[in-house]
């Protein structure tokens, strides 16, 4: 019960963070009683058809996914689209083919349209920054990152009340957002290109007021980072893991994938034996944020993304529909694989096919 209401608490942190909010009590009474969890979790190996069993119970069964040829079916079942960024809107810092004139034909019929990436290395700041710098206009308050999740989460299980400061393996997105809930860290660029010292009777010396290591994507993740990550987690009582996301690959540039923020996180497991708190997709946070400030109806919108097991695992999780592209890093192959469990409603080339 005492883990619902953290969880309860977070997602009024989100809202917090973003706007005033004028029912945050009628929220949390309500949240507070729902069965969810962003704690430690792997991702499902379930597909995501579901169908109504024995005394009505939801079991999830193989199917294969369809490809979307009528768009109307997906359409005319959507009121709000919520979209990764990163292999469906643009691939490093190159737009995706058509984009501009799908969103805006998805705003002209009368459709939301949110951005939520687990992409940690800018704060929202940052990424509004991205949106206009490619000419798309986007709102600052349609832009969700998981920096920003990892803030809310510390700031709403009040751990500034400790007096223990965070140390971040990632990069400026995180710095940001932690600087605007007035949480203390160190690490992050500060520690870019630091060399541990092996000598003999070499060390690494850690801050012992650090009370949590908040992974996140960090292009300069070095063994003196991974060294001081595991020494605050194994030696100091009560230190918390915490991972902005479990992405495998990512896109730095447009022509091929780059390791992910797993790569990261699995070091820090692997040396510590810990399992993180997961604040990004698949995990629930943001999506009852989405619901809590906005009213959306869930089962009227639709995840869309690259990857079947944040992206399509977010929406199958949460009672969304989902669609995954093929412009980043899942190829069909991947998808109608044997192999492969974790089943979308539909999948598409690109989003350029909603309006063929």
């Amino acid at each position: 019960a005492a883990e619902m209401v953290a969880f309860g608490k977070v997602i009024v942190a989100l809202a917090m963070l973003c706007s005033s909010m004028t029912s945050v009590s009628a929220f949390r009474s309500t949240i507070s009683t729902r069965g969810l969890s962003i704690t430690r979790r792997s991702p499902s190996i379930m597909p995501s058809t579901r169908v109504v069993g024995a005394g009505g119970a939801q079991v999830r069964m193989m199917a294969s996914a369809p490809k979307l040829t009528t768009p109307s079916e997906l359409l005319d079942e959507v009121d709000v689209f919520i979209f990764d960024c990163d292999g469906v809107i643009w691939k490093g810092d190159s737009l995706i083919d058509g984009v501009p004139a799908i969103l805006d034909k998805l705003r002209a019929a009368g459709k939301k349209c949110f951005f939520v990436t687990n992409n940690s290395t800018k704060s929202r700041k940052g990424y509004k920054s991205k949106f206009d710098g490619l000419g798309l206009e986007v709102d600052a308050e349609e832009i969700l990152s998981s920096s920003f999740a990892a803030a809310a989460y510390l700031e709403q299980t009040k751990f500034k009340d400790t007096g223990k400061k965070v140390y971040i393996i990632g990069e400026v997105g995180i710095k940001e957002e932690l600087d605007l809930v007035g949480v203390p860290y160190i690490g992050a660029e500060d520690f870019k290109g630091m060399e541990p010292d092996m000598g003999k009777v070499g060390k690494v010396d850690v801050d012992p007021d650090v009370g949590a290591v908040v992974v996140g994507f960090d292009r300069w993740i070095n063994y003196y980072k991974i060294q001081y990550a595991q020494l605050c987690i194994n030696e100091i009582p009560g230190c918390q893991f915490i991972a902005t996301n479990l992405d495998a690959v990512t896109h730095l540039t447009a022509v091929q994938e780059w390791a992910g923020n797993n790569a990261m996180v699995g070091a820090i497991k692997g040396c510590t034996g810990q399992e993180p708190t997961l604040v990004g997709k698949p995990s629930p946070l943001m999506i009852d944020y989405l619901e809590f400030k906005y009213g959306i109806d869930k089962s009227r919108c639709c995840m869309v993304g690259d990857r079947l097991d944040t992206d399509v695992l977010f929406g199958v999780d949460n009672g969304l529909k989902s669609l995954l592209v093929l412009s980043g890093v899942t190829s069909e192959e991947k998808l109608l694989s044997d192999e492969n469990k974790i089943t979308p409603d539909f999948y598409a080339d690109s989003i350029v096919d909603f309006y063929p």
